[in-house]
């Protein structure tokens, strides 16, 4: 199995385990959710790439991942306030590999409440940018800065939970891009920024800089996607707005 259907498949699988948790219900879901599914995920890593490292949001980060060539960057459940609410379908599963001197490598999102799974090997084909440019912020800690870059490209804001969920509506043609500058770390972003890049969009951190993952401290804190004709305009429009 590739290293991207084996991304594919772990992603798959566990958000049919947060799928079935989700439907029993009962008390600390969220909770339980992120630790059943890192569960799952660090089990069959171990099987199945028994050599490689894992740096995993729900997990003790281990330093002897930055002499290993090869790391698995994953987020169980990217979400965790959306999946407990149980009727909000903006929730993820991560799965992205690392590899010294290639970067990332190969990801997989889930959305298991979309039935959906997207991956770096068939990624699908993005749309054009719309006539009014929509793009996705945290519903919890927009930046600071969105409403104003928002106006300068002629656009307008919604928000969305999960890192994921709001990269593959931007992948899917629902959004134009997905703008973040509230604090975040490498498992939030590593999977969803190989899946686009995988389709040809754009993925930098907000003042234009590369995106670098498998660091000694894996804070990373903004990210910007979006289709690659609105790159220009919307780093100019952050530029002139922080």
């Amino acid at each position: 199995m590739t290293d991207t259907r084996l991304a594919a498949d772990l992603a798959r699988g566990a958000g049919e385990l947060l799928l079935a948790l989700r439907a029993e219900g009962g008390p600390d879901l969220g909770r339980r959710g992120d630790a059943d599914a890192n569960a799952y995920l660090l089990a069959r890593l171990a099987e199945e790439r028994p050599g490689d490292a894992v740096l995993s949001e729900e997990a003790a980060d281990d330093p002897a991942r930055q002499a290993v060539d090869r790391v698995w960057i994953v987020d169980p459940l990217d979400g965790t306030r959306e999946y407990a609410l149980r009727t909000r379908p903006d929730w993820a599963v991560h799965v992205a590999l690392w590899q010294r001197g290639l970067g990332l490598t190969a990801a997989a999102v889930a959305q298991p409440s979309l039935n959906a799974v997207y991956a770096s090997d068939f990624p699908p084909t993005p749309a054009s940018v719309s006539a009014r440019p929509r793009l996705l912020v945290s519903d919890s800690r927009p930046p600071a800065f969105a409403a104003e870059v928002a106006e300068r490209v002629g656009g307008d804001l919604a928000p969305m939970g999960s890192a994921g969920a709001k990269a593959m509506a931007v992948l899917r043609g629902d959004a134009d891009g997905y703008l973040h500058a509230g604090g975040q770390w490498e498992w939030d972003s590593a999977a969803p920024v190989a899946v686009v890049r995988a389709a040809g969009l754009h993925a930098s951190r907000v003042d234009g800089s590369a995106l670098r993952y498998n660091q000694p401290h894996p804070y990373l804190p903004d990210l910007l996607i979006c289709l690659p004709e609105l790159a220009a305009p919307l780093l100019a429009a952050i530029a002139a707005s922080r």
